[in-house]
This record gives C-alpha cells, sequence and structure tokens, in this order.
C-alpha cells in the first residue's frame, strides 16, 4: 500500500526550506498551486481523515446495498442485464452535489471544472466504456449466482489488483500484502469447489457457469480499472476533480448502457416488466430502481474517493473485506446457504484482510520509529533530507 500520497508531503517538506536556497522551479510551481488549491491528498490536509471517513462510509453502505437491491430485483423476476446495468451508473448527475456543494458553500473558492483538460476528457471517457462493460458482466453474473456466491467470487480480483498494481503503479510486494492476496484467493477458490452445489431454482447449469465466469470477468476487469485510476488520480490534487472525472466516466458508461438497452427494446420492455412481469408490483419495482441509482453511486463514491486518498490495493483490500458483508446480508436476507465450505471462505476473506491492517501497521510504527530516533543533524537542511529519505524508502508497504 502507498501511504497517503507520500510525493506531495515530500513537495510540502522541500516548499518549507524554499528559502535555504533549495528550491528549484518546478517544486516552486507544485506548491504555488497547492498554496491556491489545498492539496487534499496529503494527510497533513485538515479535510484528510474526514473524506476517508465519509468515503468508506460510501463505500460500505453502497456495496452492501448495491448488492441486495440487485438480487432483490431478479427475484422477483426482474430479467434485464441491461436495466441492471444502467441503473449501476444512470445516477452519476447526483455526484455533482459533492463537486458543486462545497464551491456554492464557499468552502473553496475553486470552480468546478475549472481545470478539466482535453486530455483529462478523453482519460475519462475511456475508463468510463471499460466500466460500461465491467457493470454488464457483473449484472450478468449476479443474475445467475446466489448474491453469498458472487460476493465472494469478485474477491478473486484482488490478486489481479496485486499484478497490475505492480506492473501500472509500482506497487511493492510485501509479506502482508501477498499473504492477503492468497488467503482471498484461497477462499474464492474453495468456494468454487463447492459452487455447483447451490445453483438457484430455474437457472440451467450452462447458465451458472456463464453467471460464474461473468462474475470472473467482472473482479478482473475492476481489478484493472483501480490501478489505472491511481495512475490518473497521481496528478490530481483536489478531491473535486476525482469527482469530476468520475461524472464524466459514469456518463460514458450510461452511454454505453443506453446504446443496449435500445437495441434491445429495453425501455418498453422496461415499462412492461414494472406492470406485469416484477411479482411485487410496479412502485416496489422503481423504488428497487431507483435505490439501485442511489446506492450504486454511494458505491462508485466511496472506491474513487478510496484510490485517490490511499491506493488502489488498499481500495481492492477495502472492497474485499465488504464481500463478507454482502455474504452476511444475502444470508439473512434472502436466506441463501451458508455451509460449512462458505464459512471457512468468509474467515479467509476475513484473516486476509486482518493480515492486510497489520502489515499497515507495522509499517507505520517503524516509521514512527525511526523518525523518532533520527538525530537532528545540520539543523534545517539536515533534519529535511533525513525526512526526505524516510518517507521514499517507506513509499510502498
Amino acid at each position: 500500500m502507498t501511504p497517503p500520497r507520500v510525493n506531495n508531503s515530500i513537495r510540502e517538506i522541500q516548499f518549507v526550506h524554499q528559502e535555504g536556497g533549495h528550491a528549484n522551479l518546478p517544486c516552486l510551481m507544485n506548491n504555488t498551486r497547492m498554496q491556491l488549491h489545498t492539496d487534499q491528498k496529503s494527510s497533513y490536509n485538515k479535510w484528510y481523515m474526514r473524506l476517508l471517513v465519509v468515503n468508506y462510509m460510501c463505500l460500505f453502505v453502497g456495496s452492501l446495498s448495491s448488492s441486495l437491491l440487485s438480487k432483490y430485483y431478479f427475484i422477483h423476476k426482474g430479467s434485464s442485464k441491461w436495466v441492471s446495468t444502467w441503473v449501476q451508473t444512470l445516477g452519476f448527475p447526483l455526484l455533482t452535489i459533492p463537486i458543486f456543494l462545497p464551491y456554492l458553500l464557499k468552502f473553496t473558492k475553486r470552480i468546478p471544472f475549472s481545470d478539466f483538460t482535453p486530455k483529462m476528457l478523453l482519460m475519462s471517457v475511456s475508463i468510463g466504456v471499460m466500466l460500461g462493460f465491467n457493470n454488464l458482466f457483473f449484472s450478468w453474473g449476479n443474475s445467475y449466482l446466489p448474491v453469498s456466491t458472487s460476493a465472494l467470487l469478485l474477491s478473486s480480483q484482488l490478486i489481479f489488483n496485486l499484478l497490475f498494481s505492480v506492473i501500472i503503479v509500482k506497487q511493492k510486494i510485501t509479506f502482508s500484502n501477498v499473504n492477503c492476496v492468497i488467503l482471498l484467493t484461497l477462499s474464492s477458490i474453495l468456494l468454487a469447489l463447492d459452487s455447483s452445489q447451490e445453483r438457484p431454482q430455474g437457472i440451467t447449469k450452462k447458465n451458472y457457469f456463464i453467471g460464474f465466469f461473468c462474475t470472473i470477468g467482472a473482479g478482473l476487469m475492476f481489478a484493472l480499472y483501480l490501478p489505472v485510476m491511481q495512475r490518473v488520480y497521481e496528478k490530481v490534487y483536489c478531491y473535486g476533480v476525482v469527482m469530476e472525472m468520475q461524472v464524466i466516466m459514469e456518463a460514458a458508461a450510461t452511454a454505453l448502457a443506453t446504446v443496449g438497452m435500445a437495441c434491445e427494446g429495453g425501455f418498453s420492455k422496461m415499462k412492461e416488466e414494472s406492470q406485469t412481469v416484477f411479482d411485487k408490483g410496479s412502485k416496489v419495482y422503481w423504488v428497487t430502481v431507483m435505490g439501485n441509482v442511489v446506492t450504486w453511486q454511494l458505491c462508485f463514491m466511496g472506491t474513487a474517493g478510496m484510490v485517490f486518498l490511499t491506493c488502489s490495493l488498499t481500495g481492492g483490500i477495502c472492497m474485499t473485506a465488504l464481500l463478507s458483508m454482502n455474504v452476511l446480508g444475502g444470508v439473512v436476507v434472502f436466506g441463501d446457504n451458508f455451509g460449512g465450505f462458505k464459512a471457512v471462505s468468509t474467515l479467509l476473506c476475513i484473516w486476509g484482510f486482518c493480515s492486510y491492517v497489520y502489515g499497515i501497521y507495522k509499517f507505520k510504527h517503524t516509521v514512527e520509529v525511526e523518525q523518532h530516533i533520527s538525530p537532528t543533524r545540520n539543523s534545517s537542511n539536515g533534519s529535511s533530507t533525513e525526512m526526505i529519505h524516510i518517507l521514499e524508502r517507506g513509499a510502498t508497504y
């Protein structure tokens, strides 16, 4: 795991010592921008911990609620995979609230979208198309599998997340993150060995395996999505810009789903489905759809915020840890089977997450000890150099 934007902390330390004659022009330009727009990625920022807690809560509520509502839609005879895909990003206008509200309340002087460039637009649209296909795979998997099975299968994305993070963002491999990935992958394999025993009624063996591999595919694509986003966010200094990019991404994903809906006649089928197919009635149907729209936005907002404030691997591990809650939710709400295999899988999932958290704790404790015992040589310039050395040496977990 990369500590919250170590490079920005380094730039802050360098800026403090500019008066000593050791500043350079790129550092001066970076810190001038940080003076104008507070760098919210830095753990020294007063909003950092608040943003982190809010985003994790959004991820927690969004992940659990969207998973259960999606399954509820299919259980009560909702059948359109495109509808399920469409609602995942349809609520992207809701993200304009965290974009414009701070400006309207004068918490910031930054004008929304004022720093948005054509390059950022192109990247956001491209990633949004990938996100659209990922959502489609997720919908197919969720329509054919019990929510507990699909949730645990998605934990397999973590091994791909680690690999892509190593390649794309140069994530450092350590015992704690490898141990976590191995345990979570074993949990998915154990589940797969028992998967054929709990095929839902009315679902053929062929459809069950389609759902199985679509869920694995969704996990693979999402594992790529996270480090790609971390790479993009490395040059972003403001949470508002993250939400602006997220709006464009989801708009592109929504456009893809809308085309699919139109080609399949999905809009007319949606009306017919609400009136004659969905066995809980039209009102419950639309409440379910709108609930999905809102909870998915919480999930995407939380994911983007976690990657921005920490790193892609931490975001992936936090999401995987929440899968155990999805499993318990599926058991409690829908009566999914929770036998021995699934219980062991859940324990492995929790064990892996705890191992990773312990690794983070050990790393931070080591850094704090080193900072405490480091001799304060050469007063100003020497202490700055030592601090930079410590931060750079511990740039990744």
